[in-house]
């Protein structure tokens, strides 16, 4: 009988807490993505005004470093 209900128990907080793991779990993923789409406006806005700058040091480093 005892083992019954701490089985019970066990389950009952299991699903609780999964059902808020769950739900946290959303509600970061949909953080991160309003800050991600926040950078991607930023970077569009500065594309069209003209003040995005390309480092070509850096890019073409890169560009060689992927090549090898």
């Amino acid at each position: 009988m005892i083992s019954q209900l701490n089985s019970a128990g066990i389950r009952t907080a299991y699903q609780n807490g999964n059902t808020e793991l769950k739900s946290n779990t959303k509600k970061t993923q949909e953080m991160n993505q309003e800050a991600d789409m926040s950078k991607v406006d930023k970077l569009k806005e500065s594309i069209a005004s003209g003040e995005y700058k390309i480092n070509l040091q850096a890019l073409s480093k890169r560009i060689a470093d992927e090549l090898m």
